[in-house]
């Protein structure tokens, strides 16, 4: 098996993963340039020191502080800061989906339906 058939196998399960989100604005830092963020649903601890009101709201200092502990690859705070604002309000909204119970999901999933 050549290199492109491996892309192509594990291409559409990583477009299919509700947790990754493609920027619109890709981040530049240094001589990497970072093109899609995946999200993983946070531990209690990593959101310490951040107010959980601040998070439902999708404050950006709160969203700074956080999305570097969970994403894939790893954003730094200096990364998000310099993300365009409609891509942050993306994976804001991945983190959103983070904070909703399944019951809360699946109502919200039946109403958009």
């Amino acid at each position: 098996m050549n290199t492109n058939d491996a892309t192509a196998t594990i291409t559409p399960a990583v477009v299919d993963d509700p947790n990754s989100y493609t920027l619109d604005t890709p981040v530049v830092r240094g001589n990497q340039t970072i093109e899609r963020v995946t999200l993983r649903r946070p531990k209690s601890g990593e959101l310490r020191g951040v107010s959980l009101s601040d998070l439902v709201s999708l404050d950006v200092s709160a969203l700074s502080r956080v999305l570097p502990r969970i994403s894939s690859p790893t954003l730094t705070e200096q990364d998000v800061a310099n993300i365009d604002p409609a891509d942050l309000v993306q994976l804001g909204g991945i983190f959103a989906g983070f904070l909703m119970t399944k019951a809360v999901k699946l109502k919200v999933e039946s109403l958009t339906a």
